[in-house]
């Protein structure tokens, strides 16, 4: 039977792994660089400057931040579904050039052709940006099974949401995980909705950690609202999976503030749910309340971070605005490949 440790707020203090001023300086920064890109982004579709689909990450901070924390970057792969934008910045990708892919600019990191939801960077190890719901799972468990191929020790990160979790591809790809031990850890993103359907009304079992357990693969239900929470059990999946034990499930319970969409009104859920979030489990506002209650920093000190993180994005508004648009030979580029 698959192991299960829940997080949840209930817990004690005590209990609670903490992070060094440093860790939680370093979780500031990327949580809002996430957070105040997304705003932007919203901002920019409500122009007209993005066209597509367009699915922003707010909310849901701590679980791309605290999970990349923990692994190597550059050397461990990460993949993801449509919601994907905060997954890149983390990863270290130029904002410049994440802003101009959700422009079609070609400047973009897939040269203006993938937009919101296909963005990709091997150099970093990021895999994407899928639009199909579920399709990441299969080419994760894939990006594991060339790590133990090759040898490299790497492992391989395998986002998806609680909607994709009922696809039948996933449950394919358990199985061939476990079968050959692949370093694979799977993080079911469970913001509580699939697209607009809440996970009661979806789901026979919303124990998502546990969808590994026929597969004799182990999962933990963690508080993804926290980042010190996802950190500590990404460690534990991480070190799992690298250390040739196998898959491994995380299930972050978090939250996502605006719609599926941009085209998204949210209606299917009350504005009261949505403001007891953000009041009573913002990952942002959490971390800034640890920085000044224990003396790291001043108020002062984070307005300073945050005049710096606005300049970034809004250097990043400008690039993507006055970028120019791909030649058209570009839509024969990048088509086919000669092995």
């Amino acid at each position: 039977m698959a192991r299960k440790a829940t997080a949840t707020k209930a817990q004690t203090q005590s209990n609670v792994p903490q992070f060094s001023s440093e860790q939680d300086l370093e979780a500031f920064r990327e949580m809002l660089l996430i957070r105040r890109f997304e705003e932007k982004a919203g901002q920019m579709y409500g122009m007209g400057l993005i066209g597509g689909f367009c699915h922003l990450y707010i909310g849901q901070e701590a679980v791309v931040t605290g999970i990349t924390m923990a692994s190597e970057k550059g050397k461990d792969a990460q993949i993801t579904g449509y919601r994907d934008h905060g997954h890149m910045l983390v990863m270290g990708l130029d904002p410049k050039g994440v802003m101009a892919e959700l422009t079609g600019r070609q400047g973009g990191l897939s040269k203006g052709k993938g937009g919101s939801m296909h963005m990709f960077s091997n150099e970093h190890r990021f895999y994407g940006g899928n639009g199909i719901v579920g399709a990441q799972a299969s080419l994760g468990t894939g990006l594991a099974f060339a790590s133990k191929y090759s040898g490299d020790g790497s492992v391989s990160i395998t986002y998806f949401g609680d909607g994709a979790a009922n696809q039948g591809q996933v449950y394919e790809s358990f199985n061939m995980a476990k079968l050959w031990n692949l370093p694979v850890v799977y993080v079911i993103e469970n913001n509580k909705y699939a697209m607009g359907t809440s996970i009661e009304r979806a789901a026979a079992t919303t124990d998502f950690s546990m969808r590994g357990a026929s597969f004799d693969i182990p999962g933990e239900q963690v508080d993804g609202m926290d980042v010190r929470m996802v950190y500590d059990a990404a460690q534990r999946a991480i070190e799992h999976a690298r250390s040739g034990k196998g898959p491994y499930i995380l299930e972050m319970l978090t939250y996502r503030y605006r719609g599926h969409s941009m085209s998204d009104p949210a209606k299917y859920r009350s504005k009261d749910e949505v403001t007891k979030y953000r009041q009573e489990r913002d990952p942002i506002e959490q971390v800034r309340a640890r920085l000044i209650e224990g003396g790291v920093v001043s108020e002062d000190d984070l307005k300073k971070i945050e005049t710096d993180i606005r300049a970034i994005v809004t250097e990043a508004a400008d690039f993507a605005t006055n970028d120019p648009e791909p030649d058209a030979s570009e839509l024969w580029t990048d088509i086919t490949i000669e092995a």
